[in-house]
C-alpha cells in the first residue's frame, strides 16, 4: 500500500473480535464517520474493541517502560492489521467521576479558572455586615490585640510557610542566623538550638516563627507594636497571635480586614476558593456541601399509613421491641393522639412528638421486658430522629450502622447551606456574585453574566484572558447541548449522554489535531432541537484535522456524516458483517441493508390503527422537585406512555425522582425519598413498580444472561392479560 493511501484511509484488515466475521473495512481519515446497525450487530466490537483498542495500545507502546507502568495496557484485539491508525481517544457513555466532590465545573476545569479569576479581581467583603474590606494597618492590628483580657498569655508569630510541601532546611538555617530561637512547626513548638524534626517533602507543612512571648498588661503597646511589625515583615503582612491557655489562634492581615467587626481574610489565592482544600472548605462539612443525617421522610416513607399500620418504619409493629411500642403508646396517651389515623392527617405538632421528642417533658412508660418483667418509669423522650442519630454515632457494629443508614440522606450543611466554602470566601465577589452564586448559574446564563461583569479598567487588564478562557469553555458546553446544566451540578448525577458531551466539550477545547475520536451514541438523551448543534460540534472537531468515528442510530447523524458503515445484517451470530458503506444516499440503495430501507422510506414504523381502551389513570399532584413548577400530571393506566421535552426540561425529575420513588414506597415498601410533590392518587390498580434505567449491567466477569432471567420474567408478566400480545422466544409477535 502506498504512503499516500495510508495517509488518506484507515484500513482494518481481518477483524474477528467478538462476532465480527473476519471483515476488512476502509474508512476515510479526517472525516465524520457513522457506524450503525442493529443492536448486537458488531458496531462497538469494530469501533471500540478493535479500532480504539489497537490505537490506544500502539500509543502506550510508544512510551517508555517507566511511563507504561502507570497506564492501563489494553489487550491486542483479534485483528490482522490496521493501517493509517492515529492515536485514539474514546468518549463513551460511562459516567464521569462518582466522587461527591466532583461537579460540572471541576470536571470541565472551568472551576479552576473561576478560582483564579476570583483570586485576581475578586472584591472582598465582610461576611457579617457585607461592607467592602481593605487592608489593616499595623496600628489597627495592635489595637485589636490590646483588647485581650489582662493577664492573657500569648505569642506573636509570623507564618512564613503555610501548608506547603518541602523540607525547608534553608528556612530554619536563615531563622537561626537572624537570631530567632523558637518556631512552631505543624502545631508543635521547637527551640532552634535543640534542633527541629526533619520534614517529609511529600507532605504539606506550616512553619511559624515565634517572634515574641507576651503577657497582656497596660504598658505593653510599644513592645507589642515592635513584635507585630517584625512578624508582618517576615510573613508578607500576616500576623498570627496564639492564645496559650485556650490554644486559639487569631490571624491578622495587612491586606484585608473589616474595620467594624475585625474579620480578617487571608491573601486572596486560588486555593482559598477550593472546596477540596482546607483553606477554603467549610469546616463543618469539609467541602461536601451536605451531611448524612436522619431524614424524617425516610422514617415515614408512606404517609398514607397510620402508626398502627406501621407508618413509623424503624419502630413498626413487626420489627421492634415492646419498649418502642410502649413509648409510642405513652406518647399517644399523653397527647391524646389517635394512632389509627393516617400519618398525613396528624398535625405537625403531633408528628413532632414522635420524631423530635417531648421537649423535655416526661411521659409515663409501662412495658414488659424480654424476661417478662413489668417495667414502669417516667421518660423524657428525645425522639426517633435523635435516638437513631445517637445510636449511629455510638455503635461499633457495622451492621447496625448500615441499618440506620437506610433512614439517612444527604442534607444541606447547616453552616454553609450547601455552598461548600467558608463564609469569608463566599464574601468575595466578582460582578456582585460570589463564586458559589456563579456556579449556581446554568452554562447559558453564565455566558450572559460574563458579558455584564462591569470590571474596572485595571481589573479588565488583569482578568480579560481568564474571562476569555472561561467563556470559551462555557461556549463549548453550550454548543454540545448541555447549556441547561449548572456548574455546581454533581458529576455523579449526570446521565451517560450528558457526561459524554462534557468530555466532548473538553476535547474541543484542547484543540488537538490528527486524533481519532470514537464516540458511543452521543445523541442519547438529547432533544432533536439540540441534535443539530451536537453534529455541528462534531464537524468542528473534524474540521480541526481529526477523524471522528461515531457509533449511532440517529437518522440526522447518519445523513450528515461523510461516511456511513452499516453492520449486520442481524444481531449476534447473524451479524458481524459490513452490509453497506459509503455516503447515506448510497446506503439507501442497498436492498439488504435494514438501515438503508428505513433511510429510503421503504420501511417505517407505522402508527397503530387501534389504541387500547381507557383503563383509568393515576395522578401526580404538585410536583416541584428541581425545576418543576408544582405541576399536576395525569398518567393513563395500561398504556405505553412517552414523557418528552428538551434536555433539562424536567423529564427525569418527574419520572425517576417523583413517580418511581413515590410508587416504590407505596407498592414495594421501599425506603427511598421521592422528589418534592403534594401526593400521588389512583395507584391502587398496581401491585409493583419496576425501574429499568440506563446504568450498565453485566460488567463483572460472572455476569451472564441467566442473571437477568428474573428481570425478564417481570417484563414478560407485563404482557399477561393482554389478549392481542404473544410473547415467544423473547419477542412480541404483535409488535
Amino acid at each position: 500500500m502506498s504512503l499516500h493511501m495510508a495517509a488518506d484511509e484507515l484500513v482494518v484488515h481481518g477483524a474477528r473480535e467478538h462476532n465480527l466475521k473476519d471483515i476488512t473495512v476502509r474508512l476515510p481519515r479526517n472525516r465524520l464517520i457513522c457506524i450503525t446497525g442493529l443492536s448486537g450487530s458488531g458496531k462497538s466490537s469494530l469501533a471500540f474493541d478493535t479500532i480504539y483498542a489497537e490505537g490506544q495500545r500502539r500509543y502506550v507502546e510508544s512510551l517508555s517502560a517507566y511511563a507504561r507502568q502507570f497506564l492501563q495496557m489494553m489487550e491486542k484485539p483479534d485483528v490482522d492489521h490496521i493501517d493509517g491508525l492515529s492515536p485514539a481517544i474514546s468518549i463513551d457513555q460511562k459516567t464521569t467521576s462518582r466522587n461527591p466532590r466532583s461537579t460540572v465545573g471541576t470536571v470541565t476545569e472551568i472551576y479552576d479558572y473561576l478560582r483564579l479569576l476570583y483570586a485576581r479581581v475578586g472584591r472582598p467583603h465582610c461576611p457579617i455586615c457585607g461592607k467592602p474590606i481593605a487592608g489593616q494597618s499595623l496600628d489597627a492590628i495592635v489595637d485589636q490585640v490590646l483588647k485581650l483580657a489582662e493577664g492573657t498569655r500569648f505569642t506573636v508569630n509570623a507564618p512564613v510557610v503555610r501548608d506547603r510541601k518541602g523540607e525547608y532546611k534553608d528556612v530554619f538555617e536563615d531563622l537561626t542566623r537572624e537570631g530567632f530561637t523558637r518556631v512552631k512547626v505543624d502545631g508543635e513548638q521547637y527551640v532552634l538550638e535543640e534542633g527541629v524534626p526533619e520534614l517529609d517533602k511529600k507532605f504539606k507543612h506550616t512553619i511559624e516563627v515565634v517572634v515574641d512571648r507576651l503577657v497582656m498588661r497596660a504598658d505593653l503597646r510599644l513592645r507589642l507594636t515592635q513584635s507585630i511589625e517584625t512578624a508582618a515583615a517576615l510573613a508578607e503582612g500576616l500576623v498570627a497571635v496564639d492564645l496559650v491557655e485556650t490554644g486559639e489562634q487569631l490571624l491578622f492581615s495587612e491586606n484585608f480586614a473589616c474595620p467594624d467587626h475585625g474579620v480578617s481574610l487571608p491573601e486572596l489565592q486560588p486555593r482559598i476558593f477550593s472546596f477540596n482544600s482546607p483553606h477554603g472548605a467549610c469546616p463543618r462539612c469539609t467541602g461536601l456541601g451536605s451531611q448524612q443525617e436522619i431524614d424524617p421522610d425516610l422514617l415515614v416513607p408512606d404517609p398514607s399509613l397510620s402508626i398502627d399500620d406501621g407508618a413509623l418504619v424503624p419502630w413498626s409493629v413487626g420489627g421492634s421491641s415492646g419498649f418502642y411500642q410502649a413509648v409510642i403508646q405513652a406518647i399517644a396517651d399523653r397527647y391524646e393522639i389517635d394512632t389509627s389515623r393516617p400519618w398525613s392527617e396528624l398535625s405537625e405538632a403531633e408528628q413532632s412528638h414522635f420524631l423530635n421528642g417531648t421537649n423535655g417533658e416526661k411521659i409515663y412508660v409501662e412495658y414488659r421486658n424480654t424476661l417478662g418483667r413489668r417495667r414502669k418509669y417516667m421518660l423524657a423522650f428525645d425522639g426517633i430522629v435523635a435516638s437513631l442519630q445517637r445510636r449511629y454515632r455510638e455503635t461499633d457494629s457495622s451492621q447496625q450502622r448500615e441499618r440506620i443508614e437506610e433512614y439517612m440522606s444527604f442534607r444541606p450543611c447547616p453552616v454553609c447551606k450547601g455552598a461548600r466554602l467558608k463564609p469569608e470566601v463566599l464574601a468575595v465577589t466578582v460582578g456582585d456574585r460570589s463564586i458559589h452564586e456563579f456556579t449556581e448559574l446554568s452554562v447559558t446564563r453564565a455566558l450572559g453574566f460574563l458579558d455584564e461583569l462591569g470590571l474596572t479598567p485595571t481589573e479588565e487588564l488583569i482578568g480579560h484572558r481568564i474571562v476569555k478562557e472561561i467563556r470559551e469553555r462555557l461556549t463549548f458546553l453550550d454548543d454540545v447541548g448541555v447549556g441547561y446544566l449548572t456548574l455546581d451540578r454533581a458529576a455523579a448525577t449526570l446521565s451517560g449522554g450528558e457526561a459524554q458531551r462534557l468530555r466532548l466539550a473538553t476535547q474541543i477545547g484542547s484543540q488537538l489535531v490528527g486524533v481519532l475520536y470514537i464516540l458511543d451514541e452521543p445523541s442519547i438523551g438529547l432533544h432533536q432541537r439540540d441534535n443539530a448543534r451536537l453534529i455541528d460540534t462534531l464537524e468542528r472537531l473534524r474540521d480541526l484535522g481529526n477523524t471522528v468515528l461515531v457509533v449511532e442510530h440517529d437518522e440526522e447523524m447518519m445523513r450528515r456524516s461523510d461516511w456511513l458503515v452499516d453492520m449486520g445484517p442481524g444481531a449476534g451470530l447473524h451479524g458481524g458483517e459490513v452490509v453497506a458503506e459509503g455516503e447515506a444516499r448510497k446506503v439507501e440503495r442497498v436492498a439488504k441493508s435494514i438501515t438503508g430501507q428505513f433511510l429510503s422510506g421503504k420501511r417505517s414504523i407505522a402508527v397503530p390503527e387501534r389504541r387500547d381502551e381507557d383503563r383509568g389513570s393515576f395522578l401526580v399532584r404538585g410536583a416541584a422537585q428541581h425545576n418543576l413548577k408544582e405541576i399536576d400530571v395525569e398518567f393513563p393506566v395500561g398504556k405505553f406512555i412517552c414523557v418528552t421535552g428538551v434536555s433539562g426540561s424536567g423529564k427525569s425529575t418527574l419520572v425517576n425522582e417523583i413517580v418511581f420513588k413515590a410508587l416504590a414506597n407505596r407498592l414495594n415498601r421501599a425506603r427511598v425519598k421521592p422528589g418534592a410533590h403534594a401526593g400521588v392518587e389512583g395507584i391502587d390498580v398496581f401491585d409493583k413498580v419496576i425501574e429499568i434505567d440506563q446504568k450498565p449491567i453485566g460488567r463483572t466477569p460472572r455476569s451472564n444472561p441467566a442473571t437477568y432471567i428474573k428481570l425478564w420474567d417481570e417484563i414478560r408478566s407485563l404482557y399477561a392479560g393482554m389478549p392481542d400480545a404473544k410473547v415467544r422466544g423473547g419477542r412480541c409477535e404483535t409488535c
